[in-house]
């Protein structure tokens, strides 16, 4: 089970940060394009991808906490941190933001409130995304030296 953990746990994490990627990338895309009705495809798309983001973080919480065992240290205790900020940015900021914005767009109010908040989830995203990318690296770290 152990051996499963170690190679499910890299994966469900890399697959978050795609997902992450992906809906920043999409809605700059998407804003660059100025058209109302892409915009809106890809803030319901976001929602959508919810489906998937949000299993592979958890996954990716629980199977670090399961291979770093009951008192993390090092590396593991840095990245548990990190996971931390992570689950608190996705739960109370990006998930709301992303069915506010979707919301907003199916009346298509594109307006001061809407950027508004859609800056502030771009800015939460990039720092998941960077917390996500230095658990990564510390996490090869970690099996090279295992």
């Amino acid at each position: 089970m152990q051996r499963l953990l170690y190679r499910i746990h890299p994966l469900a994490g890399g697959l978050a940060i795609l997902c992450i990627a992906s809906f920043m990338v999409s809605t700059i895309i998407a804003e660059l394009s100025g058209n109302f009705q892409t915009i809106a495809a890809t803030k319901h798309a976001i929602v959508w991808g919810l489906l998937v983001l949000v299993p592979c973080l958890a996954f990716t919480g629980l199977s670090g906490y399961q291979i770093a065992g009951k008192k993390p240290q090092g590396l593991a205790l840095t990245k548990f941190k990190r996971m931390r900020v992570i689950g608190i940015n996705g739960l109370c900021i990006l998930v709301p933001c992303a069915f506010f914005l979707a919301f907003r767009v199916s009346d298509l109010k594109f307006d001061w409130l809407f950027y508004s908040v859609q800056f502030l989830e771009l800015v939460t995203g990039s720092i998941n995304l960077l917390f996500l990318g230095m658990n990564f690296r510390d996490g090869l770290r970690m099996s090279r030296s295992r």
